[in-house]
């Protein structure tokens, strides 16, 4: 056979060259794609569970404190009788010795003046629990030199030498708010005007992890910044056993 011829046919017996299927480069498009589409995913569930541990364990605001569940609660102890203002009285010891600002005197921008404020009268209420015990807030807090009405059997104040625009009358833990302005105090405001600490983990003379509650909800932020709204109704828990939120129906509020 002719040179020419052999090698012809040995060249049209090579087998052809392999190749992907759908042309050039087709499968590590298809790989690269795949990946991408991997990635999108796992990006998009991870966001996913960060938002979901954020929603569970904190509201806005917060400062780390762990989520209360109901079956972490122990039910509220009995209310006390009716106060001469209409909410009940709290029972147990007082939580700290009654103080205020001395006439002339302020704190946080609030005054402790002759005679209370009109322009801007609210009230909330504090109950406080340690170690599951009531404890009160004392009568006169932000009245210099409280004087209580004779004749009534409770404790009332109804003088001083001066009155903060955040204090208290009796000791059914509502916190009178009377100042020459409208502007929303909180909890903070308060305890300064007493002149006691409070922190997550402390409340006037009583220490430990304080839980506070909101209209009968966990507030997990600084319990300082607690608004005290209209009617507001605030409870500080410190220590365990961890107390139910004491809810005051609207009706107990009386005149207030």
């Amino acid at each position: 056979m002719p040179s020419g011829k052999r090698s012809k046919q040995q060249r049209q017996a090579k087998p052809p060259p392999v190749q992907s299927k759908g042309g050039g480069g087709g499968g590590f498009n298809l790989s690269r794609r795949a990946l991408i589409i991997g990635a999108v995913v796992l990006v998009v569930l991870i966001g996913l569970g960060v938002g979901l541990g954020i929603g569970l364990g904190s509201s806005s605001g917060s400062s780390g404190t762990n989520t209360v569940s109901s079956k972490d609660l122990v039910p509220a102890p009995p209310l006390g009788p009716p106060g001469p203002e209409g909410p009940p009285l709290e029972t147990g010891p007082n939580l700290a010795p009654t103080g205020s600002l001395s006439p002339g005197q302020s704190v946080d921008g609030i005054q402790c003046q002759a005679g209370e404020q009109v322009a801007e009268h609210t009230h909330s209420r504090l109950t406080v629990f340690v170690n599951g015990h009531s404890e009160k807030v004392p009568y006169g807090v932000g009245i210099a030199d409280p004087q209580l009405q004779q004749g009534i059997g409770l404790p009332f104040v109804v003088s001083g030498s001066c009155f903060s625009w955040l204090h208290t009358h009796t000791t059914d833990g509502v916190i009178h708010t009377e100042a020459p302005l409208q502007h929303t105090y909180t909890l903070g405001n308060f305890f300064d005007v007493w002149g006691q600490p409070l922190s997550s983990t402390q409340a006037g003379q009583a220490k430990g992890t304080v839980t506070a509650f909101l209209n009968g909800k966990q507030w997990t932020g600084d319990p300082r910044s607690i608004p005290l709204a209209a009617h507001a109704q605030v409870q500080l828990d410190v220590g365990t056993p961890l107390v139910a939120p004491v809810h005051m129906p609207q009706s107990d509020w009386g005149h207030l």
